[in-house]
């Protein structure tokens, strides 16, 4: 009989929730959804990408990872080690005023989310196109790994990102 690793239920946990907020309540609309294995390294990853209904012009990203140490420590149960998953959340979007806008997200995801949890923000642009807007690529890392015992917190942490898409949107 198969035996879900903590990857296999945080991901379904965290799709499902993130589905019935896309189909039963008709808050968001998923825009991409990836669930890898690397079998090179033997890592899992699952991401799931989406944006608000009425606003889709910021896209949020949960992202899943469990690398080779983790899916060991739990399948061949290894005496202290405590398996789990890397959590990264991202955002999306285009600004047009770099130092204004980003010390606005940086401030404002500072409120939101945890004061230590510091927000990166990576800018790219297309070369010769005349328009003067900067994609903005903003992550949020978790500095501990995640497992079962978080599964309670996920419907607080997707209100947490639909909180963040709604205040991103003002910036």
């Amino acid at each position: 009989m198969f035996d879900p690793t903590v990857f296999d239920n945080l991901k379904v946990g965290m799709e499902n929730a993130v589905y019935d907020l896309d189909s039963l309540d008709s808050r968001i609309e998923i825009t991409q959804r990836i669930d890898r294995l690397e079998m090179s390294v033997m890592s899992r990853e699952f991401a799931i990408q989406f944006r608000l209904t009425e606003r889709p012009g910021v896209t949020a990203e949960i992202r899943l990872n469990a690398d080779l140490n983790n899916l060991a420590a739990e399948i061949l149960e290894i005496e202290d080690q405590i398996p789990g998953c890397v959590l990264l959340l991202s955002f999306y979007m285009e600004i047009r005023e770099i130092e204004t806008q980003c010390s606005q997200i940086e401030d404002l995801l500072t409120q939101i989310w945890k004061p230590d949890l510091r927000p990166l923000q990576t800018l790219s642009f297309v070369y010769g196109e005349k328009a003067a807007t900067y994609q903005n690529k903003i992550e949020l890392q978790f500095s501990r790994q995640i497992n079962e015992d978080q599964m309670e917190d996920i419907p607080e942490l997707l209100e947490h990102i639909l909180l963040t898409l709604t205040e991103l949107h003002k910036v």
